[in-house]
């Protein structure tokens, strides 16, 4: 899995689930590396909600490009499996279905929530 998430083009946060590789900026615009490691047991419970969150049928943008959501967040989800792969991109400023736009932000909040986690048992 790879997780980005930023504003404007630049998404300076960033996690690979195979690597480990966590990048994100603090509270004090820094930008922090570490490696945070996901348990196969955090992996299993990411995937079994973007299956019950219907991710496989998630369009692969929801929302579009625009000036505006320049100012917005935008979110970057690539889930690997070794036969498929599911990349969706996520505009802030989505204005199209609810439904839908909840459940990217609950799958986003997923992956937040179990990498803030990790962390915090690695701890470092």
């Amino acid at each position: 899995m790879d997780y980005k998430w930023g504003i404007k083009d630049t998404l300076e946060n960033q996690y690979n689930s195979k690597t480990g590789a966590y990048q994100y900026v603090n509270s004090r615009d820094s930008i922090i590396t570490k490696k945070v490691l996901l348990k196969s047991d955090d992996i299993l419970y990411i995937h079994s909600k973007a299956n019950e969150l219907g991710l496989w049928n998630f369009p692969d943008t929801i929302g579009v490009k625009s000036a505006k959501s320049m100012s917005v967040p935008r979110y970057d989800m690539l889930f690997q499996y070794k036969e498929k792969a599911k990349h969706v991109v996520v505009y802030g400023d989505f204005d199209g279905n609810p439904k839908l736009l909840d459940a990217a932000m609950q799958m986003r909040k997923i992956i937040e929530e179990t990498i803030n986690q990790a962390e915090k048992r690695s701890g470092k």
